[in-house]
């Protein structure tokens, strides 16, 4: 009998990549038997993106999402949640390449607020153990003592994102295609929190579908370096239907950007510390980068 080979599952993560690789069939070309699990990016976490509902503490995100295992052989995070994750044994993290997600805390174009100081004490709508989460904390480090920095866990990037457009929140940060949104549509941002994201592999993928999936979408990111704007329509396809008819996604930028280089044992080991400090996740069960990660 001939050896069966299971179909590579890719969890998109509202990013351009993936689907400039399969428009031009780069999939294929590596030789990948896959399919695509987009249902990621445009879903709500519960009740906090209907008009007229009180904004929720969203007590969810990446790393439980992660913790009760994805539907896909790899998916992305920010690399605080991937580092995590792949140290409770939830999957691995792959560390040949990462990538770099712009990312910023915006608020009204008229708002009070004009510089991140004066977020000291103002609620920041983040996700839940999330990039989101963890870049606030990250950058607002810089211009606040830690005592005087305040969430607000108020579910996925594009609940956010509504949550601002309605006026319901003060300050959210956000990152992709709801940064864009809101970008488009006058708001303002008031500190970058640009940071990296890593990427999860489930436990019994296959090691050469991997390759061949970074291969691809390392070619992916040749074309969108060459050609942005070709493929920004692309953002229209992990887009919720209220946000997409408010803006033109050709106006759009190409989002984050895949990194070739390596994440080193120095990556892992200052990530897990700065996680420590903040006491973010009980990462305190030592653990070895060469069990947690796929160098």
């Amino acid at each position: 009998m001939g050896v069966i080979r299971m179909v590579f599952r890719i969890q998109p993560h509202v990013r351009l990549h993936e689907w400039v690789a399969e428009e031009r069939g780069f999939f294929v070309e590596e030789g990948l038997d896959h399919e695509f699990d987009a249902g990621f990016a445009g879903g709500s976490a519960g009740g906090v993106s209907s008009a007229g509902e009180v904004p929720l503490q969203v007590r969810s995100g990446a790393f439980e999402d992660m913790q009760a295992g994805r539907p896909s052989d790899v998916s992305c995070a920010c690399h605080w949640a991937v580092n995590a994750a792949a140290t409770a044994e939830h999957g691995k993290m792959y560390g040949k390449a990462y990538s770099v997600c712009p990312a910023g805390i915006y608020v009204a174009a008229d708002s009070e607020l004009q510089q991140p100081a004066d977020l000291a004490g103002i609620e920041v709508g983040v996700g839940y153990h999330s990039g989101s989460h963890y870049s606030a904390l990250q950058a607002l480090e810089a211009f606040l003592p830690r005592e005087q920095v305040t969430l607000g866990f108020f579910g996925r990037p594009f609940d956010r994102a509504r949550l601002l457009l309605q006026g319901r929140a003060r300050a959210v940060n956000v990152w992709g295609a709801p940064a864009y949104v809101l970008e488009q549509r006058g708001f303002r941002k008031l500190v970058d929190t640009t940071f990296v994201m890593g990427f999860l592999l489930a436990a019994q993928v296959d090691p050469d579908d991997v390759e061949r999936y970074f291969r691809a979408l390392l070619r992916a990111q040749q074309e969108i370096d060459l050609e942005p704007h070709r493929y920004t329509p692309h953002w229209a396809r992990e887009m919720p239907a209220d946000l997409l008819e408010l803006v033109d996604v050709r106006r759009f930028g190409p989002g984050e950007r895949v990194v070739p280089q390596p994440y080193t044992r120095e990556m892992f080991d200052r990530t897990q510390g700065w996680m420590r400090e903040w006491d973010l996740l009980d990462v305190t069960t030592p653990t070895r980068y060469e069990e947690t990660v796929l160098s």
